[in-house]
């Protein structure tokens, strides 16, 4: 009797697609829409996903370009990128707003790739609290052989070190995104 690895594999997958999401919402040197992803702003009383009341698009390398749909929302969203710890100063003609990305300085950059290598950490740690959830749960097979027990553990401790290890690659492949200038 095979151990069922299958729960095992979506919540490892899932602790990747976590740290791709929040990867992207950490701020290169290029204009990427999907920094302005966690940014939220009071629309009618409720709060609103930017890319819920704009339009956000890249007419340049470094400029952010957000057309809001109603364009009363226009103050809200420049005030909720102000509050946001991006650290970009909106401008506005009032009609859109413009966001310029500034070139980035070599210790914002080490910064960022600190923060990186800790999210990284952040979504190694999840999968190995998988693993241990998986090997517990392996442990408490009573009617299972030992043979299987080992294989099973063996096969646990497999996928462990391949999702580590993409997640290892998703991370420098980023950190050497953020310390090319």
């Amino acid at each position: 009797m095979a151990f069922d690895l299958t729960d095992a594999k979506s919540r490892m997958q899932g602790a990747q697609d976590a740290l791709q999401r929040e990867l992207t919402s950490i701020r290169t040197g290029r204009a990427n829409p999907h920094i302005l992803d966690r940014i939220e702003v009071e629309y009618y009383g409720a709060m609103t996903p930017l890319n819920q009341v704009a339009s956000i698009s890249v007419p340049e390398a470094r400029v952010l370009l957000i057309t809001p749909f109603d364009k009363t929302a226009l103050e809200e969203i420049i005030r909720a990128i102000n509050m946001s710890d991006l650290g970009l100063n909106p401008s506005s003609d009032g009609n859109i707003v413009r966001l310029m990305i500034p070139q980035m300085t070599e210790e914002g950059r080490k910064d960022l790739a600190k923060q990186v290598k800790a999210e990284a950490e952040k979504a190694k740690v999840s999968v190995r609290n998988v693993r241990r959830d998986a090997m517990d749960s392996v442990k408490k097979e009573k009617e299972m052989p030992e043979d299987d027990v080992r294989k099973a553990e063996n096969d646990i401790q497999k996928l462990t070190d391949n999702n580590i290890k993409a997640i290892d690659d998703i991370a420098s492949e980023k950190e050497k995104e953020l310390l090319t200038i």
